[in-house]
């Protein structure tokens, strides 16, 4: 007998099915609560299947914890990606870069505001790389191949490539302008900004960016 038959009123999930539905119980945990709010018991409950069912997808709780992780990173890049979309139509490249640039900044904290729970899983507190494993049995992962990191780079690379930023100033502008963003981002989840209003915190956001961008564009010091 299986692990739903034997219980009744849990809902049976065909072949292919159970690891989809343990995912999505998680993601959404995830938004609901953060990283602390994916717990096993509760993500089998949500998917109607005893706790031992999902061993046959997921080794362990990390495992399944990291396969949350991997769908917040998509959500936040498919977000990023639908901030810069609207830049994709300008016909002056340096505008474009400009605007994609912006764009990548002002998508990550506008996702942070509005999906707070999913931002923190994806940044949980544990060392984490800029290339997440990939899954290929991820059916939520989307449509876009560029996690959060890999958009940015390519933005920068286009500042370059429109005669925006000096060549000497690319290498290590990642990292300067992540730390900015991801720095404000927690500000506003846990910090002094947390009650500011979205108005105001856009705002601050759009400045922020700005500021960003002006120091990636001026000429290096002498």
């Amino acid at each position: 007998m299986s692990d739903d038959a034997s219980h009744p009123g849990r809902r049976a999930h065909r072949h292919g099915n159970l690891r989809g539905a343990l995912l999505g119980a998680g993601v959404a945990l995830a938004r609901e609560g953060g990283p602390k709010a994916v717990v096993l018991r509760e993500v089998t409950r949500r998917a109607g299947v005893v706790p031992n069912a999902a061993y046959r997808h997921f080794a362990n709780h990390q495992a399944l914890f990291e396969a949350v992780r991997g769908v917040a990173l998509s959500r936040l890049a498919h977000a990023i990606e639908a901030e810069i979309e609207p830049a994709r139509s300008l016909g002056d490249a340096r505008l474009r870069a400009r605007a994609t640039f912006r764009g990548v900044g002002l998508g990550y904290l506008r996702f942070a505001r509005r999906e707070p729970g999913l931002f923190r899983t994806a940044f949980a507190a544990r060392p984490f790389d800029v290339n997440e494993p990939r899954d290929d049995h991820d059916s939520m992962r989307g449509v876009s191949d560029a996690n959060p990191f890999q958009l940015l780079g390519d933005a920068l690379d286009g500042m370059v490539d429109a005669g925006l930023m000096p060549p000497d100033h690319r290498a290590g502008a990642e990292w300067m302008a992540w730390s900015a963003v991801h720095g404000m981002a927690f500000l506003i989840l846990n910090g002094p900004l947390r009650d500011q209003g979205e108005p105001r915190c856009q705002a601050l956001a759009e400045r922020l960016v700005a500021m960003v961008e002006q120091g990636l564009l001026a000429e290096p010091a002498t």
